[in-house]
């Protein structure tokens, strides 16, 4: 099972590694096939691989709250 998800948003130009096991985020500086894959997004691409759920929200206090932004 996987124990670290890459994150990226519309608006934010980096990518972020959240590790789940940590408890972290750290920002990523992709290289390699991530790098091309993240590319895709200067586009308008969306890759997704091996998620089931995502959902982006305003803050962390609306998805406390239980509300999904929308």
């Amino acid at each position: 099972m996987a124990k670290a998800v890459i994150i990226g948003i519309p608006g934010e130009a980096g990518l972020w590694l959240a590790d789940l096991s940590a408890g972290t985020v750290t920002q990523l500086s992709p290289t390699g096939d991530l790098a091309t894959a993240s590319s895709l997004r200067k586009a308008g691409g969306t890759f997704v691989k091996s998620v089931d759920f995502a959902v982006a929200v305003s803050s962390a206090q609306v998805a406390l709250s239980g509300h999904v932004d929308g």
